[in-house]
């Protein structure tokens, strides 16, 4: 018997753009495997985070900053927009995909855009199938 695919996404956040981290470790476990991750500032994330998430089995990886311009630490969210820009030439070349890594801007607070991006993200990610290093 075939068991439907459920994809594996870590969700790194700043802990200013999202606060209530308990909505999103509740939402969709019989469709998707969430792991979220909170940061003090979104320049937290660094690229050895991002590539271990794909290491340890994430099909797909979002992070979640501030919109621009309105980052507390002035140019936290530009440099985590450098660095996911980074890893996701980084999987392009190893053959992992830079399609399963996205970065997107969400109002501060916003659950139910978070909710939207990750849904969006499993709906690709049920395109693209499971991390193909696995």
């Amino acid at each position: 018997m075939n068991t439907p695919f459920k994809p594996k996404i870590t969700l790194f956040h700043c802990i200013n753009a999202l606060s209530d981290k308990d909505a999103l470790n509740e939402m969709g476990s019989d469709t998707l495997e969430l792991k979220v991750v909170k940061l003090p500032c979104s320049a937290m994330v660094k690229d050895i985070f991002l590539l271990r998430a794909f290491e340890t089995g994430a099909d797909g990886v979002a992070v979640m900053v501030c919109p621009e311009g309105t980052c507390r630490y002035v140019e936290g969210n530009i440099r985590a927009q450098k660095r996911v820009a980074w890893v996701k030439k980084l999987l392009d070349e190893i053959g992992v995909g830079g399609d399963r890594l996205a970065l997107h801007n969400i109002p501060h607070g916003d659950i139910a855009e978070a909710v939207r991006i990750i849904n969006q993200t499993v709906e690709q990610l049920i395109e693209s199938g499971p991390n193909p290093a696995f």
